[in-house]
């Protein structure tokens, strides 16, 4: 029980290192979240930083979830609801990052490292789904929503344990939540498109 509590507790630490604001820091030496759309995410590092940048991060916010989950596996013996709260747990200090004032990102790519190292093929099929959304769309909140939508229906179609049936749910929920003001936007013909002028203004899009 303690390992399982320690375990969660370096997951949200873990969880809690945001790369898109420690290289926009390192890049231009400025907070991210003051530019763009003022998220700590791979989609406003494109906005405000550019590709290669955006690249780095997605990748590195993806394999914290990545990282969470395989380190609870191996030192909690496989225990699948232990590895399912430490990848709740990363995505968790993704969002609200203790070493940042807890104002972080909207937590989608490290939901995709998470949910890929709990169910990799629902992942992947979600994923590409997702991939396929946001080019016919060019609308990168949309996708994230599908994808959020898609990982938990097609984990409980393909009969996946439960412990990440119920991750992917909570992590379902919380993805619309934090897009809440996405949706609006979506909804309203207002959300901005992928590949929209990138800046260093502030603003809420």
């Amino acid at each position: 029980m303690l390992v399982d509590v320690i375990l969660i507790g370096v997951s949200y630490l873990l969880g809690s290192l945001s790369f898109s604001i420690l290289i926009a820091k390192w890049v231009k030496g400025i907070d991210i979240r003051d530019h763009g759309s003022g998220n700590a995410g791979a989609t406003n590092t494109l906005r405000v930083l550019g590709k290669g940048p955006a690249i780095v991060v997605l990748v590195l916010d993806a394999a914290k979830g990545v990282a969470a989950v395989l380190l609870a596996g191996w030192l909690a013996d496989g225990e699948q609801w232990t590895m399912a709260a430490c990848g709740l747990a990363a995505i968790a200090g993704h969002n609200w990052p203790v070493w940042f004032r807890f104002k972080g990102g909207k937590g989608i790519a490290t939901t995709v490292g998470a949910l890929a190292a709990l169910a990799f093929f629902p992942a992947l099929y979600a994923g590409l789904l997702a991939i396929a959304v946001i080019a016919l769309t060019r609308y990168v909140s949309l996708g994230s929503l599908v994808f959020a939508a898609a990982a938990p229906l097609l984990i409980f179609v393909m009969r996946l344990p439960v412990p990440f049936l119920a991750a992917a749910l909570v992590l379902c929920l919380l993805a619309f939540i934090r897009h809440r003001t996405n949706i609006a936007k979506l909804l309203s013909g207002q959300e901005n498109r992928l590949g929209g002028k990138k800046g260093v203004t502030h603003g809420k899009s």
